[in-house]
């Protein structure tokens, strides 16, 4: 999963359309976690989360010339919120 989230960030990298970037990444993860939302895999679930806002971080502070993640410049609010980046990592149980 991780190598699939860093083609797709270096795929957009040249275009530069953020919003194509989130839209393919929503798609991607939403069909990811639908798959292993049945099981114990909060664990991972919290690794990924953590992985694809680095990488987002990461992409933006690239367009702008600058180094670092811009962790005070975009709060996680405003990534799950404003730009819309999926934020459903639940984990779904059976009932018995």
């Amino acid at each position: 999963m991780l190598e699939k989230i860093k083609e797709v960030v270096r795929r957009h990298r040249t275009l530069g359309i953020f919003q194509i970037l989130v839209n393919e990444l929503n798609t991607t993860l939403r069909e990811w976690v639908n798959y292993f939302s049945i099981g114990n895999s909060s664990k991972c679930f919290s690794y990924v989360r953590n992985y694809v806002e680095k990488k987002l971080r990461r992409y933006l502070m690239k367009q702008r010339g600058k180094k670092g993640y811009g962790w005070k410049r975009w709060s996680n609010d405003w990534l799950y919120n404003e730009i819309g980046l999926f934020d459903n990592y639940k984990v779904k149980y059976i009932p018995e």
